[in-house]
């Protein structure tokens, strides 16, 4: 499977009410480093694959949108599935962060 199948992958497996970070999903994807890589993809590929693109933000657990219409639009997103933000575009990431690594070491 190549990176961006597996991108895609995790990102479709993030359950409502939760949130990624893009470094994260590079590094569960196989490319620590390429956390650009899945902007890249988001940017491109959500539409057509309907990704829940929203329950991506960046490492600091901020929105990492620079528009404010779609900064706007994720955020409306992801307080409709409960997540709460501080200081208006934050996420306390040690509440809403998904582990899907942390699952499957469980479930294993």
């Amino acid at each position: 499977m190549s990176f961006t199948d597996k991108v895609l992958e995790i990102i479709r497996a993030i359950p409502s009410g939760k949130v990624m970070t893009y470094g994260q999903i590079a590094r569960l994807a196989g490319s620590p480093r390429g956390a650009r890589q899945v902007v890249r993809i988001l940017h491109s590929m959500s539409r057509k694959h309907q990704l829940p693109w929203h329950r991506v933000i960046n490492a600091k657990g901020e929105i990492g949108l620079k528009d404010e219409e779609h900064v706007q639009a994720q955020k409306m997103s992801l307080e409709s599935e409960g997540v709460h933000f501080h200081h208006h575009t934050f996420v306390n990431l040690e509440i809403y962060q998904y582990h899907p690594e942390e699952w499957e070491d469980k479930h294993s």
